[in-house]
């Protein structure tokens, strides 16, 4: 019965494994294809941004040029070459005030420049129009193909994960059902352990109360070779003999630990008187000593007032 159940475990675990490398290459081949899709995406979505810079391009190049500026004429290399000489004729309008033909205040062109000045600005103004008109038409189209963009991938984004979350469900059942036989085995073979377990420490118990080891025979811990040779794993404490030995070997111990004590105060002591008298006898030659100093200094002194006052007699 146990072969059978181990080769139907056996069986299903090969069946599960199987099951489970089907679909981890199913898995596999949808992420490639998947990462294929997003490269030609990505693809796609440069292609498309490279296009349209290159069209911003080309209206920059084409409609936008520096001569349409409106500051051009400050920033125009040939405007040396352009500009008209400094005098033309007598009634030229630029002439001094010294020529004595146009004077401060005068505007002869006043309607002629701001009507001139008007349709510029009206041409300014309708080029910037349609210029931001372009630009908006741009980014919206932009816009447009990269919101397809991102909701082409989120579709296929949630495609996946619920094809994922199917695999990893059916997964999760088949484990289940298989925990649950392992379960059952395992509880099955506990139960077998336990009940063989009871019987042993039965058997243990019964042997302990019948043998000698809980027994308080101290006889039991003499080895083979006599009263000196202990069994450690037998022995049940020591007898009043031994108790009583220790005891007196104990008070032995405390004697000759104060003998040692007394000795060495004694030889302290002994040490003690030594140098007292070293220091005493010190200091009775160190007194000597002054005295002879003393005696020495005052022979001296008298020797040298009898020299003094022969000097002083010559």
């Amino acid at each position: 019965i146990d072969k059978d159940a181990l080769d139907a475990q056996v069986k299903e675990k090969k069946i599960q494994e199987a099951a489970e490398k089907a679909e981890h290459e199913r898995f596999a081949h949808h992420m490639k294809k998947n990462d294929k899709l997003m490269c030609l995406l990505e693809e796609r979505q440069k292609n498309e941004i490279k296009d349209i810079n290159r069209a911003l391009t080309e209206f920059h190049k084409n409609f936008q040029k520096p001569e349409t500026r409106r500051e051009f004429d400050l920033n125009d290399p040939q405007a040396l070459k352009k500009d008209r000489p400094a005098r033309v004729s007598d009634d030229d309008p630029r002439c001094t005030i010294s020529g004595m033909q146009k004077f401060m205040g005068e505007d002869l062109n006043h309607d002629q420049r701001m009507k001139f000045q008007k349709e510029q600005i009206r041409e300014w103004s309708l080029q910037q129009q349609k210029d931001l008109k372009n630009a908006l038409a741009d980014q919206k189209l932009a816009d447009d193909l990269y919101d397809k963009f991102r909701i082409e991938l989120d579709r296929k984004i949630m495609e996946e994960q619920r094809k994922e979350e199917e695999s990893r469900r059916a997964v999760c059942t088949a484990t289940k059902n298989f925990n649950k036989i392992q379960v059952a085995e395992l509880d099955h073979k506990n139960e077998l352990e336990k009940a063989q377990k009871i019987k042993d420490d039965m058997y243990e118990i019964t042997c302990l109360l019948r043998g000698d080891f809980l027994s308080e025979n101290p006889d039991q811990a003499i080895g083979p070779g006599g009263k000196r040779n202990v069994l450690v794993d037998r022995w049940k404490g020591m007898n009043q003999e031994q108790l009583m030995a220790i005891r007196e070997f104990q008070k032995e111990q405390v004697l000759e630990k104060q003998r040692a004590r007394e000795q060495e105060r004694r030889r302290d002591a002994e040490w003690d008187r030594q140098r007292l008298q070293a220091a005493r006898t010190q200091l009775l030659w160190e007194r000597h000593q002054q005295r002879q100093d003393q005696v020495q200094r005052r022979d001296l002194d008298a020797v040298n007032a009898g020299l003094s006052q022969e000097q002083k007699a010559k």
